[in-house]
């Protein structure tokens, strides 16, 4: 990085902080804090949603998954597209809940102040893994861009992440949800800035580097980019990994967080909490998240031109995370104009508009679910926004903490994304089914902590055997896939870059390890062989198996089909379990099915079953076996829920009255009358919407198809 880049940065971090200590004056209570004092329109609701569900973790996924897995890669972080439409539904939920938190929806709906605060630990919990994992992003972007992996005697992640950590405390912690809104405005064009702002200096780069710049213009890189990668990284459900990312698993994911994502706490403000009325609240939200999908698109196509340009990078071959980086380095650092800072100022922007509203929400539980509720009911205005300031320093603190201990960006990820199950079914039941009670939401948390977190390290210290036993130690059937097609650009480029990257870690196992095995080498057009190897994982075991002695492998089947080989071998060897247990997996193995044959992806594909229906299952039962919630309270909620708001507080306080006072009248839109299903009767808006967005779903599909294959 250049002085004038350096500039750019610190004008960003002013600005971030000079707005901050502008929204700071117009905080006067926890209403103001916490939700803006509910007056944004579509377009702050819109970049809301589209800061808050944007991580600076994802570009940097999307880069390595791309790099490893070609276009199918993209769905590391697209696995969120046909999510999107549900939001048209869900925005008018939020709204109408009416509340400051989403504990305060299971304070009410449940009749559990317990709940509340219990809803706050998770809370806690999860936005400490989620922020990490962005903190962690951005430390492992920064140290290509700024050249050097040491500060002071330092890892570079120990300065990076606390800095940033401190920005976000300062605007974030004045400020409260409007300084957030303001500056997601500002980082909302930040983002859409880092997700195209690669593509063209990226092709001409190509251009630059392996065509004739005076005759040849920017489309003319996609021609030099399929020419430098070979085809099957333009698949876009099944790469060269052999299938990382195919439908099943691209179905399951996305089950997963459709499931989760509702009950994410900072939804209750981005989600259309803090919208003036339902309308801007589902359009704000929808928007929002498309607009994200489309940046998704933008850094697949980023990760495929760089994967053409810097396939031969001994930097990126040691450390894919390292993609978005490098790339921004080597395209944008020799132009030297500024835009390197700008850069990594677009990706700070990623991570502390998620940051800033994470913090907010947070704290927001805290103030409301734990401090009013059971240590000081009759606290001030002005104490809660200090309680809530206080404990928005301890949420980023947290989050910096375990970016700077784990640096694992996937692994903190797939943590934050599976601790949601423990509220999602009692979110969802509750939402619709009057038999859903607290006692019964008590029951099925605690069989989700107990089966999902608790017993799974657990069981293997309590039951040594376990780690030994022949039937539970077996991995999947190891298949070895050689594909013979002709070198391309980048396969040679891969070679060399491979052996510059372990003759730099000759002497680190661990690193060498993580580089992998040696890439085919030949001249251009020549033909190699492409050996992929999947399968001998554990199917029962989270970190592993130990071979006890040498590993032995026998053939299962041998086939060629075209131009490609598969190898299916089983293991002989004996193992012994390593880490924690995969409870989930028992039920399969009780039921006599046999997951040794299974992929990676359908092995994480078969997580899926248990862990969306188990709590459902756990909950309607232990409903019907427990005492009824009170018919007033439940009246009285779902009354709410039916009474559309209006814009005026006042006037939305006088239709509230109305319905408490004739719940029969607000139940007349009921799809079952006389039942204790409260599914209402789509109107024309919230179908018409929601199949529009289904639409728009496969379109961005269509998009990035069509970009990827220009020039093919």
């Amino acid at each position: 990085m250049t002085v004038i880049d350096y500039i750019v940065l610190l004008l960003y971090f002013i600005v971030m902080v000079a707005i901050g200590i502008w929204s700071m004056r117009r905080v006067k209570g926890q209403e103001d804090y916490f939700m803006g004092g509910r007056g944004f329109g579509k377009l702050l609701q819109t970049f809301a949603a589209f800061g808050a569900g944007t991580g600076a973790h994802e570009p940097v996924t999307v880069g390595r998954t791309g790099w490893t897995s070609g276009l199918s890669g993209v769905w590391s972080a697209l696995m969120w597209l046909f999510v999107t439409p549900i939001y048209w539904i869900t925005g008018v939920w939020y709204r109408r809940m009416r509340h400051l938190t989403l504990g305060d929806w299971f304070v009410e709906r449940y009749q559990s102040r317990g709940l509340g605060a219990a809803y706050t630990l998770f809370a806690i919990i999860f936005y400490m893994f989620y922020l990490s994992t962005m903190l962690s992003a951005i430390a492992k972007f920064a140290v290509p861009l700024l050249g050097f992996e040491t500060l002071w005697g330092m890892e570079l992640k120990y300065v990076v992440v606390p800095v940033i950590a401190l920005i976000v405390i300062i605007y974030g912690v004045l400020g409260g949800l409007t300084a957030a809104y303001y500056t997601d405005l500002i980082q909302g064009v930040f983002i859409i800035l880092l997700s195209v702002l690669l593509i063209p200096f990226g092709l001409l780069a190509l251009v630059k580097e392996f065509g004739d710049p005076e005759t040849m213009g920017v489309m003319d890189g996609f021609r030099i980019m399929h020419e430098r990668v070979a085809d099957d990284y333009f698949n876009l459900f099944s790469g060269p990994s052999a299938g990382e990312f195919p439908i099943p698993y691209i179905i399951s994911l996305t089950l997963l967080v459709l499931v989760g994502i509702v009950v994410q706490p900072h939804f209750i403000a981005t989600g259309g909490g803090s919208a003036k009325s339902e309308d801007e609240a589902r359009i704000g939200l929808v928007t929002g998240n498309f607009l994200k999908r489309l940046c998704t698109v933008g850094w697949a196509l980023t990760a495929l031109i760089a994967l053409a340009l810097l396939a031969g990078n001994a930097e990126i071959a040691a450390d894919p995370d390292r993609v978005w980086g490098v790339a921004a380095r080597e395209i944008l650092g020799p132009l030297n104009i500024g835009l390197v800072g700008l850069m990594l100022a677009c990706l700070m922007a990623a991570m502390m508009s998620s940051a800033d509203c994470y913090m907010i929400v947070t704290s927001g539980l805290v103030t409301r679910n734990v401090f009013a509720a059971y240590i000081n009911p009759d606290a001030s205005e002005k104490t809660c926004l200090r309680v809530a300031r206080i404990t928005g320093l301890i949420i980023i603190l947290g989050a910096s903490w375990i970016a700077v201990e784990k640096a694992d960006v996937f692994g903190q990820f797939k943590m934050a994304v599976e601790l949601p199950i423990l509220f999602a079914a009692p979110f969802w039941i509750g939402m619709y089914w009057r038999r859903a009670n607290r006692r019964a939401v008590w029951m099925t948390i605690a069989f989700s902590v107990l089966f999902f977190f608790v017993l799974p390290p657990l069981l293997p210290k309590v039951m040594p055997k376990l780690r030994e036993n022949p039937a539970l130690t077996q991995p999947t059937h190891r298949v070895t896939k050689t594909v013979t097609r002709e070198a391309t650009a980048a396969d040679i480029a891969r070679h060399e870059a491979w052996v510059k990257a372990t003759a730099d870690a000759a002497d680190d196992e661990a690193l060498l390890e993580k580089i992998g095995p040696e890439p085919p080498v030949a001249a251009l057009g020549e033909k190699i062989e492409i050996t992929l190897r999947s399968g001998g994982k554990p199917i029962f075991w989270r970190r592993g198996l130990e071979a006890q002695g040498n590993e032995s492998w026998e053939a299962v089947s041998d086939n060629t089909e075209g131009n490609t080989r598969t190898l299916v071998e089983r293991a002989t060897h004996e193992s012994v379990g390593v880490g924690s247990f995969n409870l989930d997996f028992l039920l399969y193995h009780l039921l006599g099915f046999d997951l040794s044959g299974s992929s990676k992806a359908m092995i994480e594909t078969l997580r899926l079953p248990p862990r969306l229906l188990m709590p459902f299952l756990v909950l309607v039962l232990f409903s019907f076996l427990t005492k009824r919630q009170d018919k007033a309270s439940l009246d009285r909620y779902f009354a709410k829920m039916r009474t559309v708001v209006d814009p005026d507080p006042e006037k939305d306080r006088a239709k509230l009255e109305a319905a408490y006072a004739d719940p029969e009248a607000a139940a007349e839109r009921k799809m079952f009358p006389n039942s204790d299903w409260e599914f209402d009767r789509p109107r024309p808006m919230d179908w018409i919407g929601f199949l529009v967005s289904v639409a728009i779903c496969f379109l961005i599909v269509g998009l990035l198809v069509w970009l990827a294959g220009i020039g093919a």
